[in-house]
């Protein structure tokens, strides 16, 4: 097991990380959370060589993807950076990559009856306005889970906050910063029930946030 134990704050520079082989030829992996070698719960970054692809298959539990440098495609299309998946339990793809991708990649973690499926192209979709100069994006919500990607204008500071639920957080863009320290593009963040902290950036900063499902 890898970071299971959900009541501990976890932070990974997932830049400084070795990529670790995975057992389909072309496809590379940085482990950020691991149930168990091959199935269950899992939150990783996986990167795809060109041409590599996977067989068809489904995902128990669903399969939740953010789509970070390159191309994405199953049979359903070729998905750029910024695109983000919900792929329900029952969904089944055969997904590859002709010129390579990087995926943020979440296996095994939808609630019961969470059974949509989601395509989202951030690049396209509208922006709503949050607080201060905060612009926010919804990407999903379901029974408390809470699913977005977060713009921070330079300078922006955010209230001290609580997060019933926990946070999860990977900095796409920029550097976010707290009382903590500081989280520069392609760290992770894994903050446990109730924690609190006072977020701000310093310089234009984009962070995809998950609340509400620790």
């Amino acid at each position: 097991m890898l970071n299971m134990n959900f009541e501990e704050r976890v932070v990974l520079n997932t830049r400084q990380m070795e990529w670790v082989a995975s057992p389909r030829a072309g496809v590379w992996r940085k482990p950020l959370v691991r149930e168990e070698a091959e199935q269950g719960h899992a939150t990783s970054i996986v990167q795809y060589e060109p041409g590599a692809s996977f067989s068809a298959h489904n995902h128990p539990g669903g399969e939740e993807i953010l789509v970070l440098e390159g191309t994405f495609s199953d049979q359903t299309g070729d998905y750029g950076p910024g695109t983000y998946f919900r792929n329900p339990a029952g969904f089944r793809h055969a997904p590859f990559s002709d010129p390579g991708c990087v995926i943020l990649v979440k296996l095994h973690q939808f609630h019961p009856g969470d059974d949509a499926h989601v395509v989202v192209d951030t690049k396209t979709a509208e922006w709503l306005p949050g607080h201060g100069g905060l612009r926010v994006l919804p990407l999903h919500e379901y029974q408390g889970e809470s699913v977005a990607l977060v713009h921070w204008p330079a300078g922006e500071r955010f209230q001290r906050h609580v997060h019933p639920g926990g946070e999860e957080i990977y900095v796409m863009k920029g550097e976010l910063r707290d009382e903590h320290g500081q989280y520069p593009v392609g760290t992770w963040i894994r903050s446990p029930h109730m924690s609190e902290h006072f977020p701000f950036v310093t310089e234009d900063t984009l962070i995809w946030v998950k609340t509400g499902h620790l």
